[in-house]
């Protein structure tokens, strides 16, 4: 079993492999994102009843717990093909890393102005210097700053090894971002959902959350897999097995 993982990881660091691997995958990704989607948001806007407290203005936690969980994720997902790129130098797993970082500074944006939304009604102001919401904000700099040292490398390899060693030193962020409510006091109210035992929020409001946050998962992973597939056409698109697949198309 072992051995079959390492080979298929191998071949995944084959560009024709991955290409056709990412090709493969992604419009079944793009079905299950919009799915996944059209139930959640159906669920969010008229199953759901309003809270009790916050009215209908919660529903915004929809859009808004979704995104920051995969602002976070995106991260960790970089951080591991990081590793990947600096110990194996695996260029698929460079590239992966690249281009995740404008799909999580996406999401990071997205958190960042749901939350506003959702904290002027609730807090009576658009920002805070919260723990949690500067942390957030600390994210998304870091994200731009990736992209940026990444973009400042003519070569492209270089640019991508450089890029993965400020990951790395950003991943400290995360853990903050996640227990900064437990750290300190903030205005910022604390995890209501719970894998591992009872959640605050009502039984009858989890499903819509679980469909968004599963299609939120989809959409990430086509979005990566499209980009890493068009970034990887770019840099070789003087290679053989590019031309070959240009030709098969033009046939």
């Amino acid at each position: 079993m072992w051995k079959r993982l390492k080979l298929a990881f191998h071949k995944l660091g084959s560009p024709p492999i991955f290409y056709r691997f990412a090709q493969t995958l992604i419009p079944w990704l793009w079905s299950l994102t919009g799915v996944g989607l059209a139930v959640g948001l159906y669920q969010a806007l008229y199953v759901v009843p309003p809270d009790y407290q916050q009215g209908d203005s919660y529903r915004i936690l929809y859009v808004h717990v979704p995104a920051a969980w995969q602002a976070m994720a995106t991260y960790l997902i970089m951080a591991i093909l990081a590793i990947i790129a600096l110990v194996w130098r695996i260029r698929t797993a460079e590239i992966m890393a690249m281009v995740a970082a404008p799909i999580g500074a996406g999401f990071t944006l997205i958190c960042l102005v749901t939350g506003a939304i959702w904290g002027e009604p609730m807090w009576g102001t658009w920002w805070a210097w919260d723990a949690r919401l500067t942390s957030m904000l600390i994210l998304l700099f870091i994200y731009l700053g990736i992209m940026g040292l990444y973009a400042a490398f003519d070569d492209h390899r270089q640019g991508a090894k450089m890029a993965s060693v400020l990951v790395l030193v950003g991943v400290v962020n995360i853990p903050i971002i996640h227990f900064s409510v437990d750290w300190w006091t903030t205005l910022h109210q604390g995890s209501t959902i719970n894998l591992f035992g009872p959640s605050s929020m009502d039984p009858t409001m989890l499903p819509p959350l679980i469909w968004m946050t599963v299609a939120v998962k989809f959409m990430f992973a086509a979005m990566l897999l499209q980009r890493a597939r068009n970034e990887l056409l770019a840099q070789d698109q003087r290679k053989q097995w590019t031309k070959r697949l240009i030709g098969d198309l033009i046939e």
